[in-house]
């Protein structure tokens, strides 16, 4: 039997009546395999939060509805947030239009996040 003196561990083990004895072969440590605590610590994985379903019952759970999509014309006068003010030239069926602005013409593509009719 280990003393109190020995291991500190087992005067802790000793006051709740349990005993504690090293084991064999241990190379001097009175701990074994457990660690210098007298303790098994196990790293756990952090928990990852589920997506949230869709409950389509539910009415304090309802998708909300996409935006419509923004019509242009041609000569529809626009603003862009890289490009600035310019005009509308084509429409490419509801999916593209092409902007003059100014010093370059840009294809912009549907949806049109960006791009402002004034």
């Amino acid at each position: 039997m280990t003393t109190i003196a020995e291991n500190p561990e087992a005067g802790r083990l000793a006051a709740s009546r349990i005993t504690f004895r090293p084991l064999r072969n241990s190379g001097g440590r009175s701990w074994g395999r457990r660690g210098p605590e007298g303790r098994i610590l196990v790293v756990m994985k952090p928990a990852r939060a589920a997506p949230r379903r869709f409950l389509p019952a539910s009415p304090f759970n309802s998708r909300p509805a996409d935006p419509p999509v923004e019509e242009f014309a041609v000569r529809d006068r626009v603003t862009h947030d890289k490009y600035g003010l310019g005009w509308v030239v084509v429409v490419d069926d509801d999916d593209a239009v092409i902007v003059d602005f100014g010093s370059r013409k840009v294809r912009i593509l549907s949806p049109f996040a960006k791009l402002t009719k004034l």
